[in-house]
């Protein structure tokens, strides 16, 4: 699925910090895979169906990688249009609300 011409993952280091966030944020936003890492949060979310899944849920998948590598990505797969808010909400393991997030039924071209 990942090879299909249509995918284009990955977001550009200069959009994952702010203009005023200090050189070491930066730095760490340059040595992020983001095209990888988008990748595997959107086939884990495809691997949910149409029920979708909340970020628990994918973060279980994950338990070696850091809260925030995971996390960041739904933020692009939104903006991409690769996968979509339901409108539906779970509780996760603190209690709180989180959104169920599923893919896109109709993946946009690049």
């Amino acid at each position: 699925m990942l090879d299909q011409p249509e995918f284009n993952f990955g977001t550009p280091a200069k959009k994952l910090v702010r203009s005023s966030d200090p050189d070491t944020s930066k730095d760490a936003a340059s040595a992020v895979d983001s095209t990888k890492l988008e990748a595997m949060v959107y086939e884990a979310i495809v691997r949910f169906g149409e029920g979708g899944c909340i970020s628990d849920e994918i973060r279980d998948l994950f338990p070696e990688m850091p809260y925030s590598s995971v996390t960041a990505r739904y933020r692009a797969l939104l903006d991409k249009g690769f996968i979509v808010d339901t409108g539906a909400r779970k509780p996760g393991k603190s209690g709180r609300s989180q959104r169920v997030m599923k893919a896109n039924a109709i993946c946009p071209a690049s």
